[in-house]
């Protein structure tokens, strides 16, 4: 849960608005998920995704948005979308300070990017893959581009290791990427 002072903090531009009270209460009653998303319009296509700002309009004009779907009222839409590039800066600073925000190679730059820092390694991924056939390749991908990757970080000391983090980390990324996959039956 995300207690009250810091969801007053991070929906300031609202402060002195009528609904500013019960939208603080709403957002801090329980869990939130924060998700930086990252990719070539990222906000269009976020806000395409989870539809119009009032449950009842999603319901009626965008029947299959994630809003229309899962929130209750006007109010409580179940999710939060940035609606500029300023705002996901802000917002994203907020949840993770420790980030980096670099804009999402785009056109030629993408292409570059993947065929000589991505490619290489799914390719060999994906054929190991083909090769063993297994049962989740979801997961089987996930795990063979852990152990794989060849970027991975090197550190001494104690505490976890750095795969272990990883490993839990990127595992749990990639079953969750599988279950939106699921909910959106792409």
């Amino acid at each position: 849960m995300y207690d009250i002072y810091n969801t007053s903090d991070f929906y300031a531009e609202h402060y002195g608005k009528l609904f500013f009270p019960s939208l603080v209460a709403y957002i801090s009653s329980g869990p939130i998920i924060a998700l930086a998303l990252a990719r070539e319009k990222a906000i269009a296509h976020w806000r395409d995704l989870i539809g119009p700002t009032n449950t009842l309009k999603a319901r009626q004009t965008h029947p299959d948005c994630l809003r229309a779907i899962y929130g209750t009222d006007d109010q409580r839409n179940a999710l939060h979308g940035s609606d500029s590039f300023s705002s996901a800066e802000r917002e994203i600073r907020f949840f993770f300070p420790d980030s980096i925000i670099e804009p999402v190679p785009t056109g030629q730059a993408a292409k570059d990017y993947l065929s000589h820092e991505i490619n290489p390694t799914l390719l060999k991924g994906l054929t190991a893959l083909c090769k063993q056939k297994p049962e989740d390749p979801v997961v089987w991908l996930a795990d063979w581009l852990i152990d794989n990757n060849p970027n991975k970080p090197k550190i001494a000391g104690n505490g976890p290791s750095v795969e272990d983090v990883e490993c839990s980390y990127f595992k749990a990324l990639v079953l969750y990427i599988h279950s939106i996959y699921d909910l959106l039956e792409l």
